[in-house]
């Protein structure tokens, strides 16, 4: 019998292997042949894709900006695609792949299944860009999924707000995950027995303004005064966009003492399991930030801010806080709390790690995954 074969579309390659890794895995796995587009791909995740049994294929892709005739190259390229390699099932994640992709999919009359993985800046509206991309984003949102199988969303308040914007309508067929998910066996438990006044504050993210970055060095600004054994560690890569803090900037905080900074890493476990407490204080519209589900695996209390995607990992008081997003103040007292009662930092991780298992854990995502894939296939055979 001939595999069905499903073609998942991803903007960047890495993310094909720390986002949606298991799930590739997990399909193969199921007896379906994969194929894992993106653009440009690095050796390492071309191999390792390889490895998995997957085929990966390069495609025509504008990461960052609006160009018309390179969108329709994109939208070119994955209609070729999908026509030379017979896909069955087209899965793309992300704003542009789920955009592009699903309009190729519609001239060649092939089902999608469309992951939405956040917002992100766009959706914030805090600036006159935001909100004429937004309008845009609308548009194109509305011109290519609407004939989707199945639209699958990583949080209920962004299946919401498409409600509302009439991007869709409750006639369409959606399902519902907890973000990517996150491998318990991966990010293993380990119990944090720190009464110390040296906590480390951890925060992983793209550096990026809306990543509430500024306001995390704010606080650790203000906190280190106080209590000068306090450590405030940031991972995370700088990117070339407007809103991206200078890494010259946080060299100079780095070298101050306010901060360490580390700049990317790809050993990101082994910071957390150095590190007491996670902190984001992002107000980027998240799907539900990967960064958080692996530090609740790994057993640390969660600072985040009450926003969508977000809100959905922490119990306040359980396993951390939620605060007001661009709360200076609720930031640095929520920071504080763990500075003052450093023995509540074990209680709140057990509690993190008991919800990343009940909620997060990869397999019941992609065991969520598979079920709506075989539905869809089942039923376009009829």
């Amino acid at each position: 019998m001939t595999k069905q074969r499903i073609l998942m579309v991803a903007s960047s390659d890495g993310s094909l292997i720390s986002f949606r890794g298991d799930f590739i895995k997990s399909l193969i796995a199921d007896g379906f042949e994969v194929f894992a587009a993106a653009p440009d791909f690095e050796k390492k995740i071309y191999d390792k894709l390889i490895d998995y049994g997957a085929i990966p294929i390069e495609y025509k892709l504008q990461r960052v900006g609006l160009n018309p005739f390179k969108d329709l190259a994109s939208v070119m390229d994955l209609k070729r695609i999908i026509t030379q390699n017979n896909i069955d099932l087209v899965f793309p994640y992300t704003v542009k792949p789920v955009i592009y992709s699903s309009i190729a999919a519609r001239f060649c009359n092939v089902p999608v299944i469309s992951l939405i993985t956040g917002l992100g800046f766009t959706f914030t509206g805090l600036t006159f860009k935001a909100r004429a991309l937004q309008i845009l984003n609308e548009f194109l949102y509305k011109l290519s999924i609407r004939s989707n199988k199945v639209i699958v969303f990583q949080n209920r308040d962004d299946y919401q707000l498409f409600l509302d914007r009439h991007i869709i309508s409750k006639k369409q067929p959606v399902g519902f995950v907890s973000g990517s998910g996150v491998n318990l066996n991966l990010y293993t438990y380990r119990i944090n027995n720190n009464t110390t006044k040296k906590i480390r504050f951890l925060l992983v993210a793209r550096l990026i303004r809306e990543k509430g970055i500024s306001l995390f060095i704010e606080a650790a600004t203000v906190l280190k005064k106080s209590y000068p054994e306090a450590e405030f560690h940031i991972v995370g890569d700088i990117y070339d966009t407007p809103s991206a803090l200078k890494e010259d900037e946080l060299t100079e905080l780095h070298d101050q003492g306010i901060i360490i900074f580390h700049g990317h890493q790809d050993n990101v476990q082994d910071h957390l399991f150095k590190s007491d407490v996670f902190v984001l204080p992002t107000y980027y519209r998240e799907g539900v930030p990967r960064s958080i589900l692996e530090a609740l695996s790994v057993g640390l209390p969660i600072i985040t801010t009450h926003t969508p995607g977000c809100k959905e990992t922490v119990r306040q008081n359980e396993n951390g806080f939620l605060i007001e997003p661009q709360s200076l103040d609720a930031l640095i007292t929520a920071m504080e709390y763990f500075l003052i009662n450093p023995s509540k930092i074990k209680d709140m991780g057990i509690n993190s790690r008991k919800y990343a298992e009940e909620k997060f854990d990869v397999n019941i995502i992609n065991a969520t995954l598979l079920n709506i894939v075989n539905s869809v296939l089942v039923d376009d055979r009829k």
